[in-house]
C-alpha cells in the first residue's frame, strides 16, 4: 500500500474529483497542503489577495460551469473566518464550494494557539458539513464525504479543517483505487409528474416559474423543451434567468419587487395556476404572499423535500431534481400532445407576448451626467448574446436586471440571497477562470467596487481578462433610496472633493488611478455618447493587455429605480417608455 502525508491523499482526492483549479492563501497552519500541491501538481491555483476574495473566486468558478466546484484554501484563524461570507453566499444560493483551512495542532486545540479557532462550529450552519479531522487516517473519507455532500440532494458547500501535525502525518492510501461516492438526488414519480401536469391542463392561463435549482441541473434545455411542448410562458427567478433566452416567445420577463420586468409582474398577476421549478418563492420574487397567491393554484418542484411549504403551501408539491422532473414532464407531454389532451394556449400566450411588447421602461434618456438606464441600453448594443454578466447587489444590480438580456444557463452570475458587497470582482474572477474564452462583463455600483477593489490585481497578476462596468453615483444608492421612507439621507453619501483629483469634483474617489495602479486599464465616461465607444475600446484593451478593463460611469447623483413592496404596487419613478426604441427589448445585441 502506497504511504504518503495525509495532505497529499487530500490533493490525490481532489484530481480525482475533478478539481483542477484552487483559489487561496497559503500560511503556516496550511502550508503541508500547499506542499503537497506542489509536489503533485495537476492544480492550478490562483492567489488571492484576501481569503473572502477567494471564496467568491470559488463561487464564480463553481457557477460558470455545469459539474464545477470551486475551492477555496487558507490557513488557521482569520483565513476560516474570511471565508465565512463566502460560505453564506454559497449556502442561500445551493452552490457547492469547498473551503479548506489549517488548524494549530490537535494537542493545542484547547490551549488558545495562535490562530486556533473552532471555526468548524462558526461554520456548521452555513455549510452541509464542517468537519475538523483529528485523525490522519480519516482524512481521506472526510473529503470523500465532502464531495458527495456538495453533490447529492440540495447543492451546497462545505468546510474541511485539518491540524497541521494531521497533515503531515503519514497515511496508508492508494490513489489509484479511489472511487467518488454516488451521488444522490431524488426523483419524481410518474404518478407526481401526471397530477402535476394535470393540474396545468386544467388551467385557463398557467405560467412556469424557473428557478436557479433548473441551472444547478443543467436542465435549461429541458425547461424549454417543455415550455414549447405545453406552450406555456416562462417567468425565470433571478436565478434562474438564462433558463429560456429573453428572446424566446414564451419569455414572459421576471416577476418581483425590483428584478422584475413590468410584463413579467403583470402576466403574473393575470394568470391562475404556477408551476414552479428549482425556486425558492424567494421573497423579493413574490412580495406580499396574499397579493402573490390570490386567485391562483401553486405546484411546487424542489429538490430539497423541506423546501416544500417553508414559504407557502402550495397545492401540490414534489421532492425532485429539477432534472428528473423536467424529463418526465417532457415525456409525459409527449404522451398527451399526441393524444390531444394539451389545450390550445395561444390566445394566452399572446396576451403575454403584448405586455412583453408594450409595457415597457424608458432607457433612452441624453442627460449629463448619465441617467443609469442608458448605461444599459448601450451595454445591450455593445456586448453579444455570448456575454456573462457579474454582479452582487444595489441599484446597479437590479437596473441591470431590469433592463439587461441574457440569452443562456449561466449567463448571468448573481449571488442571490447573501448579496456581500465585493462580491462582483472577485467572483468575475473565478468565472474568466472557469471559462476563459468568454466575455466577462462585471456591474458595480462604486461601493460594490470599492469593497474587494484589491483582487483587482490578482487579474492582472494571473491575466484573468474582463470588463467591469461601475456606475459611479459616490452614494450608497440603494441604501439612499430605502431611506426614503424614514424621510432622510443619512451616512450613506461617499462624495468629497478629491485633493488629488479636481476634476472629479464631488465623486471622491479616483477608481481609474486605482484600477492603474492595481495593473489594470481604466477608462472614464461622463456623457451618454461615450458609452458605447468606451465598451469597445474596453474590449480591445482587453484582449491586447488581457487584463480587466475598468469602465466607470459618472452617474448623475440620485437615481431612483422602479420597485415597490407588492407586485401590484410597483413605484416607476421615471417615466415609461413611449415606443418601443427606447426600451431595452427593442435593442438588438450585436455579436461579439
Amino acid at each position: 500500500m502506497p504511504r504518503m502525508t495525509a495532505a497529499r491523499a487530500a490533493v490525490e482526492i481532489l484530481k480525482r474529483e475533478g478539481v483542477e483549479n484552487a483559489f487561496g492563501v497559503p500560511g503556516a497552519a496550511i502550508n503541508p497542503f500547499y506542499a503537497a500541491m506542489r509536489d503533485s501538481g495537476g492544480i492550478e491555483h490562483v492567489l488571492a489577495r484576501h481569503v473572502e476574495g477567494a471564496s467568491h473566486m470559488a463561487e464564480g468558478f463553481t457557477r460558470a460551469k455545469a459539474g464545477n466546484i470551486g475551492v477555496c484554501i487558507g490557513t488557521s484563524g482569520p483565513a476560516g473566518t474570511d471565508m465565512i461570507t463566502g460560505l453564506y453566499s454559497a449556502s442561500a444560493d445551493s452552490i457547492p464550494i469547498l473551503c479548506i483551512t489549517g488548524q494549530a495542532p490537535v494537542a493545542r486545540l484547547h490551549k488558545e494557539d495562535f490562530q486556533a479557532v473552532d471555526i468548524t462550529s462558526i461554520a456548521k450552519p452555513l455549510a452541509k458539513l464542517a468537519v475538523t479531522v483529528l485523525e490522519p487516517a480519516q482524512v481521506p473519507g472526510a473529503f470523500q464525504q465532502a464531495f458527495h455532500e456538495m453533490r447529492s440532494g440540495r447543492p451546497g458547500p462545505v468546510l474541511i479543517d485539518l491540524p497541521v501535525d494531521v497533515q503531515q502525518a503519514e497515511i496508508d492510501f492508494d490513489p489509484d483505487t479511489y472511487e467518488p461516492l454516488p451521488v444522490y438526488r431524488p426523483e419524481a414519480s410518474r404518478g407526481q409528474i401526471e397530477k402535476a401536469l394535470a393540474m396545468l391542463v386544467a388551467s385557463e392561463r398557467p405560467l412556469l416559474v424557473a428557478g436557479g435549482g433548473i441551472i444547478n441541473a443543467d436542465a435549461a434545455d429541458e425547461l424549454v423543451e417543455f415550455a414549447e411542448l405545453v406552450n406555456v410562458p416562462v417567468i425565470p427567478t433571478l436565478m434562474g434567468w438564462g433558463t429560456i433566452p429573453d428572446d424566446h416567445p414564451l419569455m414572459a420577463g421576471m416577476a418581483g419587487l425590483q428584478t422584475a420586468h413590468r410584463y413579467g409582474n403583470a402576466t403574473l398577476l393575470e394568470s391562475d395556476f404556477v408551476l414552479g421549478v428549482g425556486n425558492r418563492w424567494a421573497n423579493r420574487h413574490t412580495g406580499g404572499l396574499d397579493t402573490y397567491r390570490e386567485g391562483r393554484t401553486f405546484v411546487h418542484v424542489d429538490i430539497e423535500p423541506t423546501q416544500i411549504g417553508r414559504v407557502f403551501a402550495p397545492d401540490y408539491g414534489i421532492a425532485s431534481d429539477a432534472g428528473a422532473a423536467l424529463r418526465l414532464f417532457i415525456e409525459v407531454a409527449r404522451e398527451w400532445r399526441r393524444d390531444g389532451r394539451l389545450p390550445d394556449r395561444s390566445e394566452w400566450v399572446a396576451a403575454c407576448q403584448e405586455r412583453k411588447r408594450t409595457l415597457l421602461r424608458r432607457t433612452h434618456f441624453d442627460a449629463v451626467p448619465v441617467k443609469p438606464q442608458r448605461v444599459y441600453e448601450e451595454m445591450n448594443r455593445a456586448f453579444g448574446p455570448d456575454t456573462r454578466y457579474v454582479s452582487a447587489i444595489g441599484l446597479s444590480q437590479i437596473a441591470g436586471a431590469q433592463f439587461l438580456h441574457v440569452y443562456r444557463p449561466r449567463h448571468w452570475i448573481n449571488c442571490g440571497q447573501a448579496g456581500p458587497l465585493g462580491w462582483t470582482a472577485p467572483a468575475a474572477l473565478g468565472v474568466c477562470v472557469a471559462d476563459p474564452d468568454a466575455t466577462v462583463v462585471a456591474l458595480s455600483g462604486d461601493y460594490d467596487f470599492q469593497f474587494m477593489i484589491e483582487e483587482l490585481a490578482v487579474g492582472a497578476q494571473f491575466h484573468l481578462p474582463y470588463v467591469h462596468v461601475v456606475v459611479n453615483n459616490s452614494y450608497l444608492g440603494l441604501i439612499r433610496q430605502a431611506q426614503r421612507g424614514f424621510d432622510m439621507d443619512y451616512c450613506v453619501q461617499l462624495s468629497f472633493d478629491n485633493i488629488n483629483t479636481p476634476e472629479l469634483g464631488s465623486y471622491g474617489v479616483d477608481h481609474l488611478k486605482i484600477a492603474e495602479g492595481l495593473g489594470c486599464k481604466a477608462i472614464r465616461v461622463r456623457e451618454p455618447e461615450e458609452l458605447l465607444p468606451a465598451f469597445d475600446e474596453a474590449r480591445k484593451l482587453m484582449a491586447e493587455y488581457q487584463v480587466p478593463v475598468m469602465v466607470e460611469v459618472i452617474l448623475e447623483r440620485v437615481t431612483n429605480i422602479a420597485m415597490g413592496v407588492e407586485i401590484n404596487n410597483i413605484n416607476e419613478f421615471e417615466e415609461l417608455a413611449t415606443s418601443p426604441d427606447h426600451a431595452p427589448t427593442a435593442v438588438a445585441a450585436r455579436q461579439s
